[in-house]
């Protein structure tokens, strides 16, 4: 078990709060308008990217500090921190499908679907601040 470093965690978490604030004006944009600015594209990809690999560093973080064996991949790891109460499991359900915008931003440059990354910002704007609150939570419970 390795000791849970809570600076380590709150850095990441500051990381997805500047991301998310940078996403806000995606998030008014039309599909035609997104589409066509390759510079709002490729930051938005990088910002979704970075809050996504922070949450599942933050994850995988909790998850082995509690004991348990690491996630099998980057979905589990936001299954597994439901089960282990470190999420609600109603969330945990709702953000794991994030890892696979993860991976499809990582692996797939040629085939983005731009109206699904443009709905995705909508989606970490929505579940995101959730995750923040619930992390920052279960921290304050170690506390107690």
């Amino acid at each position: 078990m390795s000791p849970l470093d809570v600076q380590v965690i709150k850095r990441k978490l500051a990381l997805i709060v500047q991301n998310l604030k940078a996403l806000e004006p995606i998030v008014e944009m039309s599909a035609a308008e997104y589409s066509a600015d390759i510079y709002r594209r490729k930051a938005t990809e990088r910002l979704l990217q970075e809050l996504i690999e922070a949450a599942i560093d933050i994850n995988i973080h909790i998850v082995a500090a509690t004991g348990n064996p690491p996630p099998d991949d980057y979905y589990e790891s936001f299954i597994k921190a439901g089960e282990l109460k470190i999420l609600s499991l109603q969330l945990a359900e709702k953000i794991a499908p994030s890892a696979g915008l993860r991976n499809r931003l990582v692996h797939d440059y040629n085939g983005l679907d731009h109206t699904m990354v443009l709905r995705s910002v909508k989606m970490a704007q929505e579940l995101y601040p959730h995750y923040i609150k619930e992390i920052n939570d279960y921290i304050a419970s170690l506390r107690s």
